[in-house]
């Protein structure tokens, strides 16, 4: 497993960087060597946050984030969450008999109450017709239908792309590549 740990808006020390290592450095007991694990602090007044991106070589991508006062608290929050999701994909992968490289499931326990939430049911489907718009024009669309996101066919590049409102009040944008 390979960890990436970058700061934003803060110094990294290297207690906090050893905490992180070693901490999801257990998850290594679940995952390939060659996984990729991206690592992201951040630090707002009171508030630390600690956001983990696992990209695996094949399958989903696996992510938690959490905000507490104690950066040390969070680490250990998104330590769980992370520990949790992996027992879900492993449950959802075997029991569609997946091939997924980057889980060495034989490391992870099954826990019948994790089986239980990955019942996926699909209670609505939507089609609708797509006008190419600007980035802007959607947004406002957007914003017109009171949604948290949009889609729509991009006026520049004619590929489908998403715009979402975002915690801090901010728009993003999500392009395929």
């Amino acid at each position: 497993m390979k960890i990436t740990i970058s700061g934003k808006q803060m110094e990294l020390t290297d207690g906090i960087k050893d905490t992180i290592n070693e901490k999801l450095g257990r998850l290594d007991f679940y995952l390939h060597e060659e996984t990729e694990v991206r690592v992201t602090v951040r630090a707002k007044k009171s508030r630390q946050t600690i956001e983990v991106t696992i990209i695996p070589i094949s399958g989903p991508i696996i992510r938690a984030e959490d905000s507490e006062e104690n950066l040390y608290a969070a680490i250990d929050v998104v330590y769980d969450k992370l520990n949790k999701q992996l027992r879900k994909y492993k449950n959802k992968l075997q029991d569609k008999h997946k091939k997924n490289d980057s889980i060495r499931y034989e490391n992870i326990e099954v826990d019948e109450n994790d089986k239980q939430d990955l019942d996926i049911v699909i209670e609505r489907t939507k089609k609708f017709d797509m006008k190419p718009m600007s980035k802007e024009e959607a947004i406002l669309q957007m914003e017109l239908l009171g949604h948290g996101f949009y889609m729509f066919r991009d006026v520049e590049s004619d590929e489908i792309s998403i715009v979402y409102k975002r915690h801090n009040g901010g728009y993003g944008l999500i392009e395929q590549e």
